[in-house]
Formats: C-alpha cells, sequence, structure tokens
C-alpha cells in the first residue's frame, strides 16, 4: 500500500512538473499581457485621430510616417486604423438601425390612420360617412392626397402637350414645304387649299382621326413683309400684341399656361398653352374657339416656325360639355406659318390654316364667303398682317406724305395713331358675335336683322369716372356693288353726307391726313362738322379707314376738342374711352370673272354698320324701348341711305 501510494504521489509530482511553466515562460506570458492590454496615450490617440479624419486607410509610407510622430510600431497603428473603421462602421450601422426603427413606427402608425380613413369612408361614393367625427389630420390628409393626384395628371397631361406640340410642328412643316397638287390645290382667290383625301393619305394618323359631322377647311399663302422675323416672333408669342395685330380676327385671346418661355434669351423652344376666338366681325356668323398649344421654333436653318395645335383630343369631354350656341364647334389641326429672313429687313411668311369646323349655323349670305376660306383662312391673315407691318412701318417713317391743318408734332401723330389703332380694335371686337356678347334680335319686318346690346361705359378720361349705360347695335347686309366702291364711298368726306346724319346739311373739313399703309385707302383723318345754321360743335370726328385684299373698315368716333388738342401735342391717348362707329365691309364670295377681289366685277360686298350711343348715366337703369326704337330706325335708315347711294343708279 505504501509503495502504491509513493507511486501515486511521483506520478503526480511528474504531472505538475509537466504543466507547470519555467520562469522563463512566465516572465514571456508576462510581457505578453503587458503588450496586449497596455493602452495608447491621448496625444497618440489625438495624433491618429485626426489623421484618421483625412485619411482613413493609410499605406505603408504614412504609416511609417505616422510611427516616427506617435513612438508606435506601424503594425500596432495598423491595427488602430482597423479598429477605428470597424468601430466608425459598427456605430453607423447602428445609427441607420435607430432611423429605420423611427421610421417604420411611422409607418405604423400611418397605416393605422389610413385603416381609419378606410373605415369612416362610404364604399360606394369615396366619401366621409361620418364627416363629423372626422379628424383634421385626416381631412389634411384627404387634401393632400387630391392635391398630389391632380399634380401628377398635371404632369401627364403636359407631357403629352409637348409630345402634340411636336408632331403638330413637324406635320405643318412639311405642309409648308410641300407645293402643288395634289395635296395643295391653286385658286384665283385663295393661293392654295388643301386637298382632304390627300391630306388624310399624306398624314394618316396625324393628330388624331377627323371628327364626325366637321368640315375640314385648309388653306395656305405666303407674303413679304416689311417686318424683320424676331419681332414677328415676338408679337406671335405675347398672346395682346397678336390680339391687338390681328383685331379683326381675334376677337378674345389669353394665354392659360406657358409651359416653356424658350431658350437663348428668344422663344426658341417656346411653348404655351392658349385659348381663343375667332371672328368675322358680324353678329350673324358664330365666332369660331378653339384651346390650343402654341410652339415656337428655330430651325437650324434659320427658319423660325410658330405651330398652333388644337388639345380637343386631351380634353374633348370637356369640350363637348362647354360648347356655347354662339361659336362653331371647331378643332384647330396644326396651323401657323414659316418665318423666313430676307434682305433689307424683309421678312416671307407662309401661313397655314388647317381646321375642322361645323358652320352649318352661318347665315345664308355668309356661308359663300365662309365657304371660299376668305372668313377664317390663311388668305385673311395674311392680308392683315401685310397692312398691320405696313402701319408699323408708316409710324416711324419721317417721309411719309401729310396733309394737316393743324400744328401736329412727331409726338402728337404717335399719340393719334395709338389713338386710331385702340378705335379699330375696339370696333372690331364690339360687333362680333363673340360668345362675351349678349346680342338680343329687334322684331321687326325687313331684311336686315337688328341685333342690340347694351354694355357699361366708363369715362375713364374723367375725373369722377363716370358710369353710363352703352346700346350697341349692328346689321348686316348685302350690296351687288364692288367692296371697293363701297369702302370708297363710305370713307370719303365728300360724300359722307349721303349717309351720315350728323354731317347732313352741314360742311365736312379734314383737319389731318396721315397715311400708314401704301395703300391710299390706309390713313387716319381728322374732321370737323360744321352747320351753317348752328354754331359749331364742341367735338372733332376722329376717324381710321383701313383696307386689304380681304376686307376693309372705316370706324370713326367723336372726340371733345380740348382732349384732342392735349392728343396733336403727344398727350397720352391710352386713357380715353372711345365709344366707336363704323363699317365693315368683305367680299360676299363670288367671283365673277377671276379678277381681285376687291376690284370692279368682283361679285358684291357684305357689309356690317354697328352704332354705340349712351343712353342712360344710370348704371343700372332698365333700357327704354324708346331708345331701342331710335337705334333700329337709325340703322334702317343709315342702310337704305347707302344702299341708294351706291347703286348703280346712284351717285
Amino acid at each position: 500500500m505504501y509503495q502504491n501510494r509513493s507511486t501515486r504521489t511521483r506520478e503526480e509530482a511528474n504531472q505538475m512538473n509537466m504543466e507547470a511553466p519555467s520562469s522563463d515562460d512566465q516572465e514571456s506570458n508576462q510581457r505578453r499581457r503587458k503588450r496586449t492590454y497596455r493602452r495608447h496615450t491621448q496625444q497618440q490617440i489625438d495624433e491618429m485621430d485626426t489623421f484618421f479624419k483625412q485619411c482613413p486607410n493609410p499605406n505603408d509610407a504614412q504609416r511609417r510616417e505616422l510611427s516616427l510622430r506617435t513612438g508606435l510600431d506601424p503594425t500596432q497603428i495598423k491595427f488602430w486604423f482597423q479598429n477605428r473603421r470597424t468601430s466608425l462602421k459598427v456605430q453607423t450601422d447602428r445609427d441607420e438601425n435607430e432611423l429605420l426603427k423611427i421610421e417604420n413606427e411611422k409607418l405604423r402608425d400611418e397605416l393605422d390612420r389610413y385603416k381609419g380613413a378606410i373605415s369612416t369612408t362610404c364604399k360606394v361614393c369615396g366619401s366621409s360617412s361620418n364627416a363629423g367625427e372626422m379628424s383634421h389630420e385626416e381631412q389634411q390628409l384627404r387634401l393632400e392626397n387630391a392635391l398630389l393626384r391632380k399634380e401628377i395628371k398635371g404632369l401627364n397631361e403636359k407631357q403629352k402637350i409637348v409630345e402634340l406640340a411636336v408632331v403638330g410642328m413637324d406635320e405643318l412643316t412639311k405642309l409648308a414645304r410641300t407645293y402643288g397638287p395634289p395635296l395643295w390645290i391653286p385658286t384665283n382667290y385663295v393661293t392654295e387649299i388643301l386637298n382632304g383625301e390627300e391630306y388624310m393619305k399624306y398624314f394618316p394618323r396625324g393628330n388624331g382621326p377627323n371628327t364626325c359631322g366637321l368640315r375640314l377647311e385648309g388653306s395656305k399663302e405666303s407674303v413679304v413683309v416689311m417686318i424683320n422675323a424676331p419681332d414677328l416672333v415676338d408679337i406671335l408669342m405675347d398672346v395682346n400684341q397678336w390680339s391687338n395685330m390681328f383685331c379683326g380676327i381675334v376677337s378674345r385671346a389669353a394665354t392659360l399656361e406657358v409651359l416653356s418661355t424658350g431658350v437663348g434669351g428668344n422663344y426658341d423652344g417656346a411653348l404655351q398653352v392658349m385659348t381663343a376666338e375667332f371672328q368675322v366681325p358680324s353678329p350673324h356668323v358664330p365666332t369660331r374657339q378653339n384651346h390650343f398649344v402654341r410652339y415656337c421654333k428655330l430651325h437650324p436653318d434659320g427658319i423660325w416656325v410658330v405651330a398652333d395645335v388644337s388639345l380637343h383630343l386631351l380634353n374633348a369631354a370637356s369640350a363637348s360639355s362647354s360648347s356655347s350656341s354662339t361659336a362653331s364647334r371647331t378643332n384647330r389641326r396644326p396651323s401657323g406659318c414659316l418665318i423666313e429672313t430676307l434682305p433689307n429687313g424683309l421678312t416671307k411668311v407662309t401661313w397655314i390654316e388647317n381646321v375642322e369646323v361645323d358652320d352649318q349655323v352661318v347665315q345664308n349670305i355668309y356661308k359663300p364667303l365662309v365657304n371660299s376660306g376668305l372668313a377664317f383662312g390663311a388668305k385673311r391673315w395674311v392680308a392683315t398682317l401685310h397692312r398691320q407691318s405696313d402701319r408699323l412701318f408708316f409710324r416711324t417713317a419721317t417721309n411719309v406724305p401729310r396733309e394737316h391743318h393743324v400744328r401736329l408734332t412727331p409726338e402728337g401723330k404717335k399719340s393719334i395713331l395709338n389713338l386710331a389703332e385702340r378705335l379699330v380694335a375696339s370696333f372690331s371686337t364690339s360687333i362680333g358675335s363673340s360668345t362675351t356678347h349678349a346680342w338680343t334680335k329687334v322684331p321687326g319686318n325687313g331684311p336686315e336683322v337688328v341685333m342690340v346690346m347694351t354694355k357699361r361705359y366708363i369715362d375713364e378720361s374723367s375725373i369722377d369716372k363716370p358710369v353710363s349705360v352703352v346700346l350697341s347695335a349692328a346689321t348686316s347686309f348685302w350690296l351687288p356693288v364692288p367692296p371697293r366702291r363701297v369702302f370708297d364711298f363710305l370713307r370719303d368726306q365728300n360724300t359722307r353726307k349721303h349717309w351720315d346724319i350728323l354731317s347732313a346739311g352741314g360742311i365736312v373739313h379734314e383737319l389731318a391726313h396721315i397715311s400708314n399703309g401704301r395703300d391710299s385707302g390706309n390713313y387716319v383723318s381728322l374732321f370737323r362738322i360744321t352747320s351753317e345754321n348752328s354754331e359749331q360743335s364742341d367735338v372733332v370726328v376722329l376717324q381710321e379707314n383701313c383696307t386689304d385684299v380681304t376686307g376693309s373698315y372705316v370706324v370713326y368716333a367723336p372726340v371733345q376738342i380740348p382732349t384732342m388738342h392735349e392728343i396733336l401735342n403727344g398727350g397720352d391717348s391710352s386713357r380715353l374711352t372711345l365709344l366707336p362707329s363704323g363699317f365693315a365691309i368683305f367680299p360676299d364670295g363670288c367671283i365673277t370673272n377671276g379678277g381681285p377681289i376687291m376690284n370692279v366685277g368682283s361679285g358684291g360686298s357684305l357689309v356690317t354698320v354697328a352704332f354705340q350711343i349712351i343712353v342712360d348715366s344710370i348704371p343700372h337703369a332698365r333700357l327704354a324701348l324708346g331708345s331701342i326704337t331710335t337705334v333700329n330706325t337709325l340703322i334702317k335708315n343709315t342702310v337704305e341711305r347707302i344702299r341708294t347711294a351706291v347703286m348703280p343708279n346712284g351717285i
């Protein structure tokens, strides 16, 4: 037993000797433990931390440099940077997780609000089934959602509008650069008219299919005008200048939204949504309303293109529901003009009008004019552009012949021409069948249908700006006399007494005569009418006469003498409110000998006569029947005097 115990004791001792480390090993382990847990000084940490902010992953050379600066081994520096990067990544991940948790909680809360909102929503109509219990947050949420849906819909529509404009401009450019048959058919009164069947072959898809029940009406005309191309582009892209230049055609216009203003400081790439109402100056011809996009582009060859494309395909439902009985149903297919710069400040303009229209409600005497394309076609747009560009040129010209019996300064001339321009614009936009005009037919017998309406008149030139009631009356009638002869008769001061009741028995003195076009019929006159049996009147008559190959105007208005003296001296005429009366003369559309439209032998004339009279100084007074009777008699007597005077057996 003793031997066994001693043997076991020796074995345990040997095992202990084998497992126990030597003194050298113990010292080595102690050094290793000290090296593992030894901390860097704050200075060393700051030095490495500063470097870490600039370079979190230094290379060998940078670690050796840090070793010299900190007294640490490059290996220690390497491990410190590794640990620092790992620690930073862990912290970043932790922060992101916290943010995700917060966002998740918000989404859960929002989901609960949606569930609550859905529970209070009628499944049939989508509105609140218990609006009184809906919280402000829920109401605000609904409003925000509705606005977002509207914004998304608007973005989609804008993209469609842009695509429509690009396709439309491409079609317009191809139409303008295609000449002669079979697409374009030459005529003797409109340069070219569009062949509808060939058009659908050239553009089988185009901007939508033909609208059922509408007649295709297309025409093309070119002209050279005295205006440079950029100035003309500016006029076309400014709705006020555009509607003012073409006031005989554009009765109302507005820019609804500007999608692009262009690039390079001009209108290259400009895109705007517009609405306009096109007219013939007569209450008996329905206007043509259009909602369209206007796109302007400068092509690489230096030619400007201004294209109009109807938006009826994008809002056909709203368009059909908002149609007016006083406006023809119409769609404006790609229309507009190509503008090419020529030497010496001249510009060539190629104009295209391409529309679909339902004109069944046009009065019979105007149907030949409308069907010929002279009422709304390219010929009329180009003729107006030619006349108005002449007017702009003559306004600034210094060598224009003038006949004055009054002192007229350059400033006075400018003021007179500005006033006359407003006179014609006011007359043109007030006698048409615009949807803003509440024309009423006057009962009575006879071939002439007299239309009347009332409107408020504010005298801006007076200090207290009194408001009165104005009665407007107009009618249109046919004469078997060429338009030019009718125009010359109405504008002539010597024949005025044959139709103007105020001039009968008196003498008409022309005080000023200012030419504003190359045609001798385009000028502004200042008249004074005196009677032998009465004292001189305290008013003068301002009259503008303008004519082109498609129509003519004779428009006049009385002006107080003191006010006219101020204008002649260069005073501001913009505040003067006028009540213009006058005549619009158009060919009847019948061509008898293939000659120029306005010359003798070209058929008859369609004449619209309109008067505006102040009938009451009380703004809200009811219109007296006697006033209607008086103006109705005045209109019919004037028509009869004109008919008697210009007929072959007349003067």
